[in-house]
């Protein structure tokens, strides 16, 4: 049976890595935690480009990042700002999350503000491929 990373260390993972994130032109650093079912994580942050549609959001980054290590299944991810409010993945961002299932536990944390969602929740008529 797997682990569970304890939620304080996954916010502690989340805000650590906003802290890393390249925002020259939005001012706006996120950071992610990514849980697995087997209780690895993987973090990411957003890193902006002059080209505004390469960047890549950091829920993007950490699910990446998991895939290459051959993860499939997730259990949590944690989404981390400096503002005030916390905030749910983007639309881009939950598509590609949901992929992967929408049962994911979500968790958006501001300063000031936290926030819980299910992906379903975030996503309830989610695009996906079907064999009909």
């Amino acid at each position: 049976m797997s682990s569970h990373v304890p939620l304080r260390r996954l916010k502690e993972l989340a805000r650590a890595m906003w802290r890393r994130s390249y925002a020259p032109y939005s001012r706006y650093r996120v950071g992610a935690a990514l849980e697995t079912e087997s209780g690895a994580v993987f973090t990411g942050c957003n890193v902006e480009n002059a080209s505004y549609g390469l960047t890549i959001c950091a829920e993007r980054g950490a699910l990446a990042a998991a895939v290459a290590q051959g993860h499939r299944s997730f259990r949590r991810l944690v989404v981390a700002t400096e503002g005030d409010q916390a905030v749910a993945p983007c639309g881009a961002c939950r598509q590609v999350l949901a992929e992967f299932g929408t049962r994911l536990e979500v968790h958006g944390i501001g300063t000031k503000e936290n926030r819980r969602w299910t992906l379903q929740e975030l996503i309830p008529e989610v695009f996906v491929l079907t064999d009909d």
